[in-house]
């Protein structure tokens, strides 16, 4: 073992256990420190608790919901992608299921039984953990890593980690309380990397005046909403949406939020359209409505509406289209048909903002990639430096997407520090 590469990976997520056990499966020698007093904290909560592993959709699919930063990406997912992943998961125990979309998932549903296993796994391959246990700064000689400086208790305050290669794999800024406070742009930049600038990304946004805190609590399935930016459509998304005190959420919005996050920090107007009847064209929904107030021509509007919209949907509908509750339907004017009609198609409501980082599942911004050798994830400015996971400047959207990207990354650092540390 005295050839074996020393190996030292810092943060102890889903990329950084992932690196960890690679690299130790490889010969290496690999110390695994993580500021929290256990690994996978972030891990245990994601998917509300039930862990969205990954995505079954094809390769050339899923690249393309990490936009520009897919091609970096490609040679992580050819080395470990979705049916690795999964496959690999079943070999510690873990089964899987899919659901609609795509969306995998541990088939007990417990984002705990991934964590479990794969905490099982690093021990077994040898890797020792050390928690409660900081990073405070690269040990660097001739752009070349020599080790790391920890703080902690498992290191007697503070001691030097010599190493031939450290793994960063930190995530980023959301969450801090399971320890993703930004160490690693900060690691990063004391070896001279350049950081994209950080922001949140699927989260939720805040909305001008109290349409949505008066629907707080209120949950809209099979909707559509459009993101519309200075009066243009960029963006649109399908399923389920919820109102709070603050604005909106839940996942089509989170999906349209890195969209939106980048629109408000520029200034320009943002809006949401809601189409609350997208199975419903509008000449198909005016007859819908047509029948509906002549069938119940003796009824307030307000009740007839009740086979339309959810109960507290109802008098928000009824201010925004100034149509009196207790008109009857026979009363219903064409133009006040018209307003409703447009309304149902397009509720809209104007954003203003969008919730605190460390309420975002994942940071967007990062390490940039262009500092990064996409087909080892060294670095190119620091030998024997590697990053993996949400510190490197890429996001997708909701559906597994991230959470396999750092499965991947993790992957592919780690067998990339244990074999180009060994020649």
């Amino acid at each position: 073992m005295s050839n074996s590469p020393s190996i030292v990976v810092v943060g102890a997520g889903p990329a950084g256990m992932m690196a960890a056990g690679q690299a130790a499966q490889r010969g290496a020698r690999v110390t695994l420190i993580e500021k929290m007093e256990r690994p996978g904290r972030k891990l245990r909560i994601t998917g509300k608790g039930r862990c969205n592993i990954t995505n079954n959709c094809p390769l050339d699919e899923f690249l393309r919901h990490f936009g520009p930063a897919g091609r970096f990406l490609k040679p992580s997912f050819y080395n470990f992608f979705a049916p690795d992943l999964m496959a690999f998961l079943a070999s510690l125990g873990v089964e899987t299921l899919t659901e609609r979309g795509g969306r995998v998932f541990p088939a007990g549903n417990q984002a705990q039984d991934v964590v479990d296993a794969l905490t099982d796994w690093i021990k077994k391959m040898g890797v020792v953990t050390k928690t409660r246990t900081g990073a405070e700064k690269l040990l660097l000689s001739d752009l070349s890593v020599r080790g790391i400086r920890v703080s902690g208790a498992a290191c007697g305050n503070r001691c030097d980690l010599h190493a031939d290669a450290v793994i960063i794999a930190t995530g980023g800024l959301s969450y801090p309380l399971t320890g993703s406070t930004g160490d690693g742009y900060r690691l990063a930049c004391d070896a001279g990397h350049s950081i994209s600038p950080t922001r949140p990304a699927l989260v939720p946004l805040e909305t001008e005046g109290d349409g949505a805190r008066r629907l707080q609590g209120l949950s809209l399935k099979n909707v559509k909403a459009s993101l519309r930016v200075n009066g243009k459509k960029e963006a649109n998304g399908f399923g389920e949406m919820l109102f709070t005190h603050f604005g909106v959420s839940g996942p089509i919005i989170l999906t349209l939020s890195g969209q939106a996050v980048d629109a408000c920090h520029a200034g320009k107007r943002v809006e949401l359209s809601i189409d609350l009847k997208p199975a419903l064209d509008d000449k198909k929904l005016d007859a819908r409505l047509l029948r509906d107030f002549e069938s119940h021509h003796k009824m307030m509007i307000q009740n007839i509406l009740r086979g339309l919209l959810p109960p507290l949907l109802i008098p928000v509908c009824l201010d925004m289209t100034a149509i009196p509750a207790d008109r009857m339907g026979s009363q219903v004017t064409a133009e006040e048909r018209k307003r409703l009609r447009l309304w149902l198609k397009d509720f809209r409501l104007i954003v203003t903002g969008h919730r605190p980082i460390a309420e975002a599942i994942i940071t967007a911004g990062g390490i940039a990639l262009t500092e990064v050798n996409a087909k080892t994830l060294e670095s190119r400015l620091v030998k024997g430096l590697f990053f993996a996971g949400e510190v490197l400047d890429f996001d997708a959207d909701t559906g597994g997407f991230n959470l396999q990207a750092a499965f991947s990354t993790g992957y592919l650092a780690g067998v990339s520090a244990a074999e180009t540390r060994k020649e």
